[in-house]
């Protein structure tokens, strides 16, 4: 057996990339005030060496500017928003 030893290694993991869809003008479901409502897209994928390869989820959230209030909502309600 010869003292020469190879290695091989990998770098994984996950990464998440947040879009901002848009905004839109909605009565806010926490806390009831008529303000700007943010429309945010959430990618999540699997990372190989710094590459990001395999989509893992996308989530859709919702945002109040006035109370900051966040709640997830679904793909088809998020593409149904008149955003401007």
């Amino acid at each position: 057996m010869s003292g020469y030893w190879r290695a091989m290694f990998f770098i994984f993991g996950l990464r998440t990339k947040v879009d901002r869809s848009g905004v839109v003008q909605q009565v806010c479901r926490h806390c009831g005030n008529q303000a700007a409502q943010v429309i945010t897209r959430r990618s999540t994928k699997f990372t190989l060496f710094f590459i990001p390869l395999i989509p893992i989820r996308t989530r859709y959230a919702q945002q109040c500017t006035f109370c900051a209030a966040e709640y997830e909502i679904s793909k088809s309600d998020a593409e149904r928003l008149p955003v401007g």
